[in-house]
C-alpha cells in the first residue's frame, strides 16, 4: 500500500506518502501572496494551488523515493475549506486517481486534525478529549474511536486563529498576525490590561471571541508605545488560553477523560502549550509534532489509511464542500 494524501483546503498545498504503517514523505508549500491583503484571498489561493500542484508533488515522491505508477491510493481534503482551493485540489487528486487506475477517498480537514497527535512518537490512546483550535475552528471534541467524535462543545463566532488574526491586525502586525502576536507578547506584561474571560460562567463548552477582540479594541488607542502593544497582546494571549483551558479541562473532568489533546493551527502557539501542561495535574496531554499543526498533507494520509482499513470507498464524484460535517 502507497497512499498519496493532497491537502489544499486555505493557503497551504501539501502532499503525503503513507505506506500503511508510517509516513513516508511529505512536503508543503505555504502562501504569501495573502500578505497584501490581510486575509486569505480564496481566488488567489486557488490559482496558487494550481501553479504549485505539480511541482510539489514531484518534490514529494522524490523525498519518498517513489513514482506515480508505486501509488494505491489516493486520498484528498474534501473540506470544510474554501471551495474554490478545496475543489483545486479534489479534482486533481480525482483525475490523478482515474489516470492512475486507483481508488480515491476524500477525507474530511477536521478528523485529520483530530487524528494528527498519532503522528507523534508519544502517542494518546482512545478516547481522548481533544481540543481543536485553528484558524476557521474551536470545537472541543471526544475522540473515541476512528470515526467516533462526539461535539461537545465549538465557538459561536470568531474562531480562535481569526481572533488571533485580528487582534494582531489591530495591533499593527502583518499578515499571519497570528503567529506574530505571540512573538510580540513574549515581550509583554498580560497583567498591565485586564481583559474579562468571554463565557466563563456559561454553563456550556462553548467559545466567544467577538466580544475579547472588542475589548481590545477598545484598548489599543491608548497603547502608544511599542512596550504597551506588547502587554496588551499578553493579556490578549493570556485571556485567550484561560478560556479556551478553563472549558476544556473543566469537560476532561466531567467525562472523567485521562487524555486531553491540543490540535490545530493554534496549537503550535508555544505559550497555550506550556499553559495546557501546566494545568494538567493527573491528566495527560499530547500535541501533533510542529510541523503537523498547520494544514498539512501528512494528517490527511493518516486519516485515509484508517479509512481505507475500515474498507470506505468513493464513487468517481469530486466530492468538495466549504461546509462539511465530520463523519462517523
Amino acid at each position: 500500500m502507497l497512499i498519496l494524501a493532497v491537502e489544499t483546503s486555505c493557503d497551504e498545498t501539501a502532499f503525503a506518502l503513507h505506506d500503511g504503517r508510517a509516513l513516508v514523505s511529505h512536503s508543503i508549500f505555504s502562501q504569501t501572496v495573502h500578505t497584501l491583503y490581510d486575509g486569505v484571498v480564496p481566488e488567489l489561493a486557488a490559482r496558487n494551488h494550481l501553479q504549485r500542484l505539480l511541482p510539489l508533488l514531484k518534490e514529494c515522491l522524490r523525498l519518498g523515493q517513489a513514482t506515480k505508477q508505486d501509488i494505491t491510493h489516493i486520498a484528498y481534503t474534501m473540506g470544510p475549506g474554501l471551495i474554490t482551493a478545496l475543489m483545486t485540489g479534489a479534482a486533481f487528486a480525482r483525475c490523478l486517481a482515474y489516470g492512475l487506475g486507483v481508488p480515491a477517498l476524500g477525507i474530511h480537514h477536521l478528523e485529520g486534525h483530530l487524528l494528527s497527535p498519532l503522528l507523534a512518537k508519544e502517542k494518546p490512546s482512545f478516547p481522548y478529549l481533544a481540543l481543536l483550535v485553528s484558524g476557521g475552528h474551536t470545537q472541543l471534541q471526544l475522540v473515541e474511536g476512528i470515526g467516533q467524535y462526539v461535539l461537545h462543545g465549538e465557538t459561536l463566532d470568531d474562531a480562535a486563529g481569526e481572533a488571533f488574526d485580528k487582534v494582531g491586525t489591530l495591533l499593527g502586525l502583518d499578515y499571519p498576525a497570528g503567529s506574530r502576536l505571540e512573538q510580540l507578547a513574549r515581550r509583554g506584561n498580560p497583567q498591565t490590561y485586564s481583559l474579562t474571560v468571554p463565557m466563563q460562567h456559561s454553563g456550556d463548552y462553548n467559545f466567544s471571541f467577538s466580544g475579547l477582540k472588542t475589548q481590545v479594541s477598545r484598548q489599543v488607542a491608548r497603547a502608544k508605545t511599542a512596550q504597551q502593544k506588547a502587554d496588551l497582546a499578553a493579556a490578549f494571549q493570556e485571556t485567550m488560553a484561560k478560556s479556551l483551558l478553563g472549558k476544556t479541562f473543566a469537560l476532561a473532568e466531567r467525562l472523567n477523560i485521562t487524555n486531553i489533546v491540543l490540535v490545530g493551527g493554534v496549537s503550535a502557539n508555544q505559550y497555550l502549550r506550556q499553559q495546557m501542561m501546566q494545568r494538567a495535574a493527573a491528566k495527560k496531554v499530547f500535541f501533533p509534532p510542529l510541523e503537523y499543526c498547520t494544514d498539512n498533507a501528512a494528517m490527511i494520509a493518516l486519516a485515509a489509511v484508517h479509512r481505507i482499513a475500515a474498507g470506505k470507498r468513493d464513487s468517481l464524484t469530486i466530492r468538495a464542500q466549504a461546509r462539511l460535517s465530520i463523519p462517523a
